[in-house]
């Protein structure tokens, strides 16, 4: 069997993560409350014809200091990645959660540099078209848990890190997750309380220029995109959508059926064929 290459470097202090081998370039961008390893499974199928890139977000790494980042230094990280990467190629970008929202902002701002987007479980989430098509009970079991993790920030920094991360972890556990705790604190929550202070500033709905597969979970008691949206996406050629019946962790939960869902669209695209 042919060796995988593997290789590690470090761009603004964060360490990169490549593997596989192939003409393109595939980079893997995790969300709340996950690290660099949430793609193990996809890693492990789409190396051996693709150049798997992964990191864990600027921030979430709970090894190093506590820090936030703005949407700005988020979007110019990523094309550093991408640009070192695969340097005069577009990629395909993979994005699931908050790594959706960074994601799809550097998408619509470097629209050159993907030529390929995969957004897993996060779609319009950001624009008033969702928010008008929430119900009440839905904004505010939104509402409930950002404003907890956002509180479980400014508490970790302000009065005890150990009650911040109590906090994350307890509530990591009601949303589902099911990973390291240790690899999970207060410090990754960051965006929550970027978001609801303000600071992100007004994030423009991904309307991609390029070809996008939208998967999403449908066990989950509300959605994170809008359904005239989800329409659009799904009525645009090239672009394609998926229902999983799982949790928000889809590429975790059913990784064998969205990574063989993921290959037969990348095969039409190289296809050419709709």
């Amino acid at each position: 069997m042919q060796e995988i290459p593997q290789a590690m470097l470090q761009i603004d202090g964060i360490d990169i993560h490549v593997e596989g081998h192939g003409p393109e370039t595939m980079v893997m961008v995790h969300g709340w409350p996950d690290t660099w390893r949430l793609w193990d499974a996809q890693v492990a199928h789409f190396k051996a014809a693709h150049r798997c890139v992964r990191f864990t977000l600027p921030g979430f790494d709970v090894s190093k200091p506590r820090r936030a980042y703005t949407l700005a230094e988020l979007t110019s990280f990523f094309d550093r990645v991408i640009t070192h990467t695969s340097p005069g190629a577009p990629v395909t970008l993979m994005l699931h959660d908050w790594g959706c929202l960074f994601g799809y902002a550097y998408v619509m701002r470097y629209p050159l540099q993907v030529k390929r987007l995969i957004g897993i479980d996060i779609g319009d989430a950001m624009s008033r078209e969702f928010i008008a098509s929430c119900s009440v009970g839905a904004k505010l079991g939104i509402a409930a848990y950002q404003l907890w993790l956002a509180l479980a920030w400014l508490l970790a920094g302000r009065v005890s890190p150990r009650l911040g991360n109590a906090m994350t972890r307890w509530m990591a556990r009601q949303l589902g997750w099911r990973g390291d705790a240790a690899l999970l604190g207060a410090q990754m929550n960051y965006p929550y309380a970027a978001l609801w202070s303000g600071r992100f500033g007004r994030v423009r709905p991904v309307a991609p220029s390029c070809p996008m597969f939208y998967a999403y979970a449908q066990r989950k008691p509300f959605m994170f995109h809008s359904a005239a949206w989800l329409a659009r996406i799904a009525a645009t050629p090239g672009h394609h959508v998926e229902r999983y019946d799982t949790g928000h962790w889809v590429m975790r939960q059913a990784a064998a059926q969205f990574n063989a869902d993921v290959s037969v669209w990348l095969q039409r695209g190289a296809r050419g064929t709709p």
